[in-house]
This record gives C-alpha cells, structure tokens and sequence, in this order.
C-alpha cells in the first residue's frame, strides 16, 4: 500500500469509527500542515546523531520498587506511565486517523464554557480505576495483585494551600502546598500559562521531558512516548482552562506513534475510542466517548503476555467520573 492509499484507508477508519463532527473539521490544509510537520519531525530524528542534540532516554514511573504489602514482601508496582525502549528514530508520524479524533477532541474542549475562576478556588478531580502490583513474599513466590487507584483530589487553584486527596472513605493533605506548580505537579494558574500554540506547547513538554529523563538519567521510556505519558497525566489529573486541553490534545497530534484504537473500555465500564501509543509490547490508551469525542479515561493493555499478564490484559484502567472548579477543599461541582 503506498502513503496516498495509506493515508485514504486511515481517513475511512476515522469516519468509521467517530460519528460527524458537532463542529466544522479542520481544513484540510491545517490536517496537512500537521502531518508535514510530523514527517519533517522523523526526518530530522533520523540524521546522525552528531549533527542534533542528544535526545534524553527515560522511562517515566517504570517499575517501582516500594514497600512490602506483607512482612518481608517486595512490592512491584507497574504504574500509569510504564514506557518503552522504542527508538523515536523508528516511530512513524501519528496516523490521519488520530490527528482527525484529537482535532475533534481539541474542538469540542475549546467550545466548553471558560470559568471564572478565582486564586483561592480549588481544582476537582475525581477518578476510579487500578493498577497492577506483582507481590513477591519471603518464600520467594509470586503474584499479581489489584491496587485502588480510585481517588478525589482538590489543589489550589494558586498553589498557595495543600492539596487534599480522599481515598478509600479517608482524607489526607499532601505534605506541601504546590505552589505555582510544573508539570509533574500542575496548578490551575501553571496550565493557565502554558502555551496555547500546539508547537509551543510540545517544547515546553520535550524541554521538561529532556531535564528529568535525559541522556545520563536511568529512565529509559524515550522523549516521545514520554511526551505522550505527561500529556496524558495532565489531561486526567487536572482540570485546565478549555484553550490549553484543546493546545494538549493538539500537542499529541505532533508525536510520532500515535495511533487509533477503534474500541476500548475505560475503568467505568465505558466504551469509547482510544488515541493510543505503543511502547515494549505495551498499548497506552486515552479513550474517549465515540458521541461526545469527551475523555472518559486511560488504560494501558499488554500486547503480549509478560510477567504482569497475558495478551490483552488492561494492567492499569483509570476512568475520569468528574472534574471542574469548586470553591472550596471537600466540595464537589
């Protein structure tokens, strides 16, 4: 199949797979002004390493190794953003039909009403879902466990008091205000900063991704798919004005790798679509309502069987129940 019969086969799995589009599509120059950027992105990744800048290597969460579920047990926890070994010099541009599904995404987030949202507010956020824990005991024998992932979290919208999170029915105050926050830790007011320009955006990301997981870091996940993590944490762990979700999901268009995955569940039981990226026999999921392009949640699925399941296993599942702005910590909208 050549690019043009390629390109058409992946436009049809789009109109299959979404209903039409509640807003006008994109032009089709903006689509191809995407997808050039993208080809001229793997052209220049695939020049000699000497003649650009070292890209970082890391694998964002990994696998931790933390306390014991039991006296004398060693705890693996595989946690949301587990990352791959995948060159970025091999993954092909994000495909048609993912850069149509996260457009429609970036549209209908930037229809969304703007708050007015005030520095002593606080960000709400409410999830279910689990991850997988691989149990070792003092005998030396192994077993995979289901850890809770459900949580409700308020962080100040100005960083300037703790963050509240409740889990399982109990309540408890992250050790340090935010402040303005970053990344890996986002405020409303830091999201509200950001860059709205999709291109912008990303190098702000890869510049962020660089400094923790870069060349001399033991990460291993590469700068793409960890772009592909942070974006996706931000997008499921925060609330965020409507301009910089749609400029996130626009920003996911630009990495490489990016695929549709024309049928997935979320943590709630919820059927969608997925935007996915595949990364060491691993396929990481942001699944969306077919009717509402809204997100509903992520997953991430083994593609073969490993010590953490078989093929097909979903090793971690978080659904997205409810978000937004509320006034005060313990409120809900």
């Amino acid at each position: 199949m050549n690019p043009e019969q390629q390109e058409r086969s992946e436009r049809e799995q789009a109109v299959r797979t979404l209903p039409p589009a509640p807003y006008p599509e994109p032009a089709p120059g903006r689509l191809r002004a995407r997808r050039q950027h993208l080809l001229n992105e793997v052209d220049r990744q695939a020049r000699p390493a000497h003649s650009r800048p070292a890209r970082r290597q890391g694998r964002r969460l990994a696998l931790v190794l933390g306390a014991a579920a039991v006296a004398g047990a060693t705890v693996f926890v595989l946690g949301l953003g587990t990352g791959d070994g995948t060159s970025p010099r091999k993954a092909a541009p994000a495909s048609a039909a993912s850069v149509q599904l996260l457009e429609r995404a970036a549209l209908t987030a930037a229809a969304g009403p703007l708050p007015k949202v005030r520095a002593e507010q606080y960000a709400y956020v409410k999830v279910i879902g689990h991850t997988t824990v691989l149990s070792e005991d003092a005998a030396g024998e192994m077993e995979r466990l289901r850890e809770d992932e459900s949580m409700e979290q308020w962080t100040s919208v100005n960083g300037g008091e703790r963050t509240l999170q409740r889990k399982g029915g109990q309540d408890q105050l992250l050790p340090d205000a935010p402040g303005k926050g970053n990344l890996n830790s986002p405020t409303y007011t830091f999201l509200a900063g950001l860059p709205t320009d999709p291109d912008a955006l990303l190098k702000r990301i890869y510049e962020d991704v660089e400094k923790n997981h870069g060349s001399g870091s033991d990460s291993t996940t590469g700068p793409d798919q960890e772009a592909f993590v942070t974006i996706g944490d931000l997008l499921r762990t925060s609330a965020a004005p409507p301009a910089t979700t749609a400029a996130l999901y626009r920003a996911a268009a630009l990495i490489p790798g990016v695929v549709v995955v024309p049928d997935a569940v979320d943590a709630a039981g919820r059927k969608g679509v997925a935007v996915a990226r595949v990364h060491d026999g691993e396929r990481f999921e942001w699944i969306f309502d077919k009717d509402t392009v809204r997100l509903l949640g992520e997953r991430t699925v083994l593609l073969k069987d490993n010590a953490w399941g078989k093929a097909g296993t979903a090793v971690t599942s978080v659904a997205v129940m409810s978000s937004g702005i509320v006034n005060g910590s313990g409120q809900t909208p």
